[in-house]
């Protein structure tokens, strides 16, 4: 009876299938997928679908991406779990299934770590007392120690929040649209300002609370996530609010899911957005969370969109690096890292190599792990210009 009981709950978590995939969950979110698994002691089925390879804060793992349910009172016009989509089956597990289950996969070495979310029946609040209660028993029965990602509902409590935030490592705080009034074209039962944006206000004030508390307490990092393309949303609109969540509350990561129709949905005849803009969107994220560039930096076009065809921190070079190229050996380390090839890294090694000695040429630069070749066009070495390979495409 047991075993039943046992598979009957991987059978829900087979219902789910690969509809998780729709909210990345780890700091690779374009290489995440499912995972492939051999025959194991577990019945194998397309329950496996919801592990994903994920890159986390502690190093990258199999994670399980669950939802406590896929029934929902909302009604987002691109969601496939939107109210009223027929074909979509509806699979709902109690916090004490979804921890067995967890545990009972952990234990099998398939995975090492949970992202756990959830539609929304009979209030926001209501599903965030499921997930907690969900992390509790996984936290304090099974005794897990590890990767704990937890999704925050429109609407949740302060205390809902604050405690998600001391028993997960990451909360998702998922405001969908880059301004009220894209998230109404997005999904009409969500409110911008009083369900999402301020409970991303709350986590910043719940960090600095428990870190006042405690300064050695474990606070779960905070990520939000964007859907693009589907409602007219630019480039310059969400790299804007990303540059603000960034410094203002101290975000870790702003999620870019470019949008792909679903049946059955309001928004099935819309055209798939080009996973090239999602790309375009991460690199420029990263150089206004990681490079200390400001929004006003970013190459956008006309529309307020970036260019496609071109990495940002290229196409800024292009423009203001070929005829004033920076001196490696002079330059401080926020002139460094507007050189395409040189990351963060990349300039610390510069920085310590030439209080040592003088950067000569690009063998020197290649041994500091640098992509010395993309650097060339932008950069003087030892008073000169370095000889560079032409590009014949």
């Amino acid at each position: 009876m047991n075993i039943h009981k046992k598979l009957d709950t991987l059978e829900k978590l087979a219902a789910i299938g690969d509809a998780t995939a729709y909210e990345p969950a780890g700091d690779s979110p374009q290489a995440e997928g499912a995972l492939l698994h051999g025959p194991t002691a577990l019945e194998a089925g397309d329950y496996l679908h919801c592990v994903s390879n994920v890159m986390t804060p502690k190093g990258p793992k199999p994670v399980l991406k669950g939802m406590v349910t896929t029934a929902c009172e909302k009604n987002c016009f691109y969601c496939p779990f939107r109210a009223g989509r027929d074909e979509m089956r509806r699979v709902t597990f109690t916090p004490d299934e979804m921890a067995a289950a967890f545990d009972r996969l952990q234990r099998a070495r398939i995975v090492d770590g949970i992202f756990l979310s959830s539609g929304i029946v009979k209030g926001g609040a209501r599903m965030q007392d499921k997930i907690i209660d969900t992390a509790e028993i996984i936290r304090r029965k099974y005794a897990y120690p590890g990767y704990v990602h937890l999704k925050i509902m429109p609407g949740a409590d302060y205390d809902q929040v604050r405690r998600a935030m001391q028993i997960a490592d990451r909360v998702s705080i998922n405001l969908e649209g880059p301004t009220p009034q894209r998230l109404h074209a997005l999904a009409p039962k969500k409110d911008f300002d009083t369900e999402l944006f301020n409970r991303l206000q709350w986590a910043a004030q719940i960090r600095r609370e428990l870190k006042a508390e405690n300064p050695y307490a474990k606070v779960a990092s905070t990520v939000t996530q964007f859907v693009v393309g589907a409602v007219g949303d630019t480039d310059l609109e969400l790299l804007g609010l990303s540059a603000q969540l960034y410094r203002q509350i101290n975000l870790t990561r702003a999620y870019y899911s470019r949008f792909s129709p679903v049946s059955n949905t309001p928004f099935e005849n819309l055209p798939e957005v080009a996973p090239l803009r999602e790309r375009r969107l991460y690199q420029a994220s990263f150089l206004l969370r990681d490079y200390a560039w400001e929004v006003e930096d970013l190459p956008f076009q006309g529309v307020g969109n970036l260019e496609l065809g071109l990495d940002p921190k290229r196409a800024w070079a292009d423009l203001h690096l070929r005829q004033a190229p920076v001196d490696l050996m002079r330059a401080d380390r926020e002139q460094l890292l507007r050189v395409p090839g040189i990351g963060p890294k990349g300039v610390d090694a510069i920085l310590k190599a030439r209080r040592q000695g003088r950067l000569r040429d690009l063998t020197s630069l290649h041994r500091l792990g640098i992509q010395a070749t993309r650097a060339a066009p932008y950069i003087v070495m030892d008073g000169y210009r370095p000889p560079q390979q032409l590009q014949l495409f």
